[in-house]
C-alpha cells in the first residue's frame, strides 16, 4: 500500500542536518565503527558495519586462544560458554532474561527448531499461521517443517492475521517489522490474540533486535530468533539467536539433537537427555570466532538508552522521507513505508519502475541502500553511526540522479546478480 504524500513543510537544510548531528547524544558511538571514507552506508539492515573492536579481539583469539592455547581455550578462554554468554548480553535488548536466549546457529535453522518444537507442542493443531510477503526464509522453513509433520502454512495479508486465528492454528509466526516496506506488528496485541485462540507465537526479530526497544517478557511472548549481523553488527554471516520463554523451556523439544544441546554433552552417553534450560536448544559446536566478533558489536549496546536509538532512527527515517518527497517530486518516487513512527521500524523504502538501476547508480556514487524485488529502494537508518547530514546527502545524491538520468546508463540495466 502506497503511503499518501502529505502537505507539508520543506525539509531541514544541510546546515539544520549538521546542527541535528551535533545534539545526537549517540554521535560518540560513531567512531567505534570501521567506515569507509566518502560512503554514506544506508545498508545496515541488511549488514551492520564493523566494530573496530572485532579487529583486535580476532587477533588475539586467532593467536593467543587458538594458536597458542589451542584445545584448552574452550575452557581457559570460555570459548564453551560463549553462546550462553553472549545470549546473556542480547537478553536486555529484547526484554528477556539473561536465561531465555542463547546464541545459535543460523536463523533458518533456529526458525525450523522453534517451528517443529511448537508444533509437537499443541497436538491436534496443524496450522502454521503468517503473513502473505513474510520474509521468504520464513516461509520456506516453515513450509519445509510443515510438510515434515503433515502442517500446513496459512498465510494471508496483515490485516487479516486476527479473523485467521482458528482453533486449528498450533503457531503465528511473523516478522516484527517487515523485511521490505518496514511495517512494524503490534507484538503484545497479536500475541494476546494468537494466545486467546490457543495458539503458540513465534516472532522474526531480524529488522528489530539492536534497533528499538523490543520487549518479549511484556509481550507474554513465547519464542523468538534473530540475526546477528544487522543492528546487532556481528559480521557477515554471523550466528543467530533465538528466545525462549522460561515457562516453555522444559516442554519444549528440540528436533535438532546435538551433543551441545545434551544435559552432559561430556558424558558421550548413547542415549539424548535434554538440558535442563535454553541450552537444550544448542547443536553443535559453536562458530568461535564469529561468536566473538557477535560479541563486539553486542557490546556497543552498554549503556546505550534503546529509547534513544528508536527517536533517532525515527527522525533519520522521517527527514529521508521528507526530504526524498520534496526534492525527487515528479520523479515517480512512491513511499511504501508507513509514515507514521509509531508503525514501522528502522528503515525507509520507495517504489519506482527502475528501483534496481537507481539503486546501482546510487552505490557506484558511495551511497550503499538496497534494492528489493521487484520495485523497492530500501534505505536502513543505523543510529549508532549514521548521521542526519549523512541522509541529507544521501537523498541529493539521489536528487542528481533522477534529474539528470544517470540510472539509465548501460551498466545499471543488467540484473545478473541482484545484492
Amino acid at each position: 500500500m502506497v503511503a499518501p504524500m502529505p502537505e507539508t513543510t520543506p525539509p531541514p537544510s544541510l546546515a539544520e542536518a549538521a546542527a541535528m548531528d551535533a545534539a545526537d547524544p549517540l554521535r560518540r558511538l560513531r567512531q567505534a565503527f570501521e567506515l569507509p571514507e566518502g560512503v554514506i552506508y544506508l545498508d545496515g539492515n541488511s549488514l551492520g558495519a564493523m566494530p573496530k573492536a572485532a579487529r583486535a579481539r580476532l587477533d588475539k583469539a586467532m593467536v593467543e586462544e587458538w594458536a597458542g592455547g589451542l584445545v584448552r581455550s574452550w575452557n581457559r578462554a570460555d570459548w564453551i560458554g560463549a553462546p550462553a554468554r553472549i545470549g546473556a548480553k542480547i537478553a536486555p535488548l529484547v526484554g528477556a532474561a539473561p536465561h531465555e536466549v542463547i546464541v545459535a546457529d543460523s536463523t533458518s535453522i533456529d526458525l525450523f527448531k522453534l517451528i517443529v518444537a511448537a508444533l509437537k507442542h499443541r497436538p491436534g493443531r496443524r496450522v502454521i499461521l503468517t503473513e502473505a510477503g513474510n520474509f521468504p526464509t520464513d516461509l520456506y522453513v516453515a513450509q519445509g517443517a510443515a510438510d515434515l509433520l503433515g502442517a500446513t502454512v496459512r498465510t494471508c495479508p496483515a490485516e487479516e492475521l486476527p479473523a485467521a486465528l482458528g482453533d486449528d492454528v498450533a503457531l503465528l509466526l511473523l516478522t516484527h517489522v517487515h523485511y521490505k516496506t518496514g511495517a512494524k506488528h503490534d507484538m503484545a496485541g497479536l500475541t494476546r490474540l494468537a494466545h486467546e485462540a490457543g495458539a503458540l507465537t513465534l516472532w522474526d526479530l531480524s529488522h528489530s533486535a539492536g534497533a528499538m526497544p523490543v520487549d518479549l517478557g511484556a509481550a507474554g511472548a513465547d519464542l523468538a530468533v534473530g540475526c546477528g549481523y544487522k543492528y546487532l553488527n556481528g559480521g557477515p554471516g554471523a550466528p543467530a539467536w533465538l528466545y525462549v520463554a522460561e515457562r516453555l523451556q522444559g516442554e519444549l523439544a528440540s528436533p535438532l539433537t546435538g551433543w551441545m544441546g545434551h544435559a552432559a554433552g561430556f558424558a558421550f552417553d548413547d542415549e539424548w537427555r535434554p538440558a535442563a534450560g535454553i541450552e537444550r536448544f544448542l547443536c553443535g559446536t559453536p562458530p568461535i570466532l564469529s561468536l566473538l566478533a557477535l560479541e563486539c558489536g553486542v557490546d556497543l549496546f552498554a549503556g546505550v538508552d534503546l529509547r534513544e536509538v528508536e527517536a533517532k532512527a525515527q527522525r533519520l527515517a522521517d527527514l529521508f522521507i521528507a526530504q526524498v518527497e520534496h526534492a525527487c517530486a515528479g520523479h515517480g518516487l512512491a513511499l511504501v513505508t508507513p509514515r507514521d513512527p509509531a508503525l514501522r521500524g528502522s528503515h525507509a523504502s520507495f517504489a519506482h519502475p527502475h528501483a534496481y538501476e537507481i539503486m546501482q547508480a546510487l552505490i557506484e556514487r558511495g551511497v550503499i541502500g538496497d534494492f528489493r524485488a521487484p520495485d523497492v529502494l530500501r534505505c536502513g537508518f543505523t543510529p549508532l553511526y549514521l548521521g542526519f547530514a549523512d541522509v541529507w546527502r544521501a537523498v541529493e545524491t539521489l536528487r542528481d540522479i533522477l534529474q539528470t538520468g544517470a540510472w539509465r546508463a548501460p551498466r545499471f540495466t543488467v540484473r545478473a546478480r541482484v545484492t
